[in-house]
């Protein structure tokens, strides 16, 4: 059994152009290699000019043409199928940001990793909160980009119970190759149980909750290590020299200063990291939201 409906399709026109062009390499190789030998200068002297031969032009121009045909055909057949999703098909948010995966479903449920039912279409609503990105499942054979203010879409139906590997084929930053996710297809009754069970209350501080969700984390480190962002440990009261309307200053940074930066990105940029990589947060993050991510941050000693 395929891991989705369409491997077979992909994978025969992937074997069909790839034994063409095998058989066309090791063909021409070996008439190379004989009219090596067989036309040397020792074994002709005088050179012989053959100015014209239109049977084999005619081979050689009708033949490559049918063969171009047919792996065309053989293509589109397997490719025409991706572009129109089923009526029935239950629809998934899947929204890109550096460096994250998060799947939001119809009843609001969201997921970093895509969770759907056995043998039932689905589509995912493709949507990017920041730069391009490619979502990429490679055991299913789909691949789409995701790009800023477009709408694109894939569907699929996934055909064999397992976990999937799901990458972003798109270089998107720094931290590109870490944005990874899983596709889980379970048994409908598991999936249904799963959509409507709400995650169990745990002692995380709600703003660390809302960092994860936010992919905060791919930029910031908790301990106090650079990345693409400067770390959130110690960052409340820290001296740090800002940029600012090109203007360099030395300031502590406090609740006023990273609520700024939160809410608008190009408000400042910090000395020594890369400006301009950050989402606004202003129409995403409630101003609950945003003191519930500082006071966690203030826990960062």
């Amino acid at each position: 059994m395929n891991a989705s409906n369409f491997v077979e399709g992909v994978d025969f026109s992937l074997y069909l152009i790839l034994s063409i062009s095998v058989f066309f390499l090791v063909g021409i190789t070996i008439v190379m290699i004989y009219f090596l030998f067989r036309y040397s200068k020792k074994r002709n002297p005088v050179a012989t000019n053959i100015p014209h031969n239109t049977y084999l032009e005619i081979i050689w121009t009708v033949i490559p043409t049918i063969l171009v045909l047919i792996m065309f055909w053989y293509g589109w057949t397997g490719y025409k199928p991706m572009l129109t999703a089923p009526d029935d098909a239950m629809e998934i948010d899947a929204i890109g940001q550096m460096w994250k995966w998060t799947f939001k479903y119809e009843n609001g449920k969201t997921s970093d990793s895509l969770v759907i039912p056995i043998n039932q279409p689905v589509k995912l609503n493709l949507i990017s909160k920041d730069v391009l990105h490619s979502l990429y499942i490679p055991a299913f054979r789909v691949k789409q980009d995701v790009v800023p203010g477009k709408d694109y879409m894939m569907w699929f139906t996934g055909q064999k119970l397992g976990t999937y590997d799901i990458l972003c084929a798109e270089y998107c930053g720094q931290l590109h190759s870490y944005m990874l996710s899983t596709c889980n297809v379970v048994e409908n009754e598991t999936f249904e149980n799963w959509l409507v069970t709400t995650q169990t209350a745990t002692d995380e501080h709600p703003g660390l909750t809302l960092i994860k969700t936010n992919a905060c984390l791919s930029c910031h480190t908790r301990d106090g290590s650079r990345l693409v962002g400067p770390s959130f440990k110690g960052l409340v009261g820290r001296e740090e020299t800002i940029i600012r309307n090109g203007v360099s200053e030395d300031v502590v940074m406090d609740s006023e200063l990273i609520t700024s930066k939160i809410k608008d990105p190009t408000s400042f940029s910090v000395d020594g990291y890369q400006a301009g990589l950050m989402t606004p947060y202003a129409e995403i993050l409630s101003d609950d939201d945003i003191n519930q991510i500082i006071d966690y941050i203030s826990t960062l000693k």
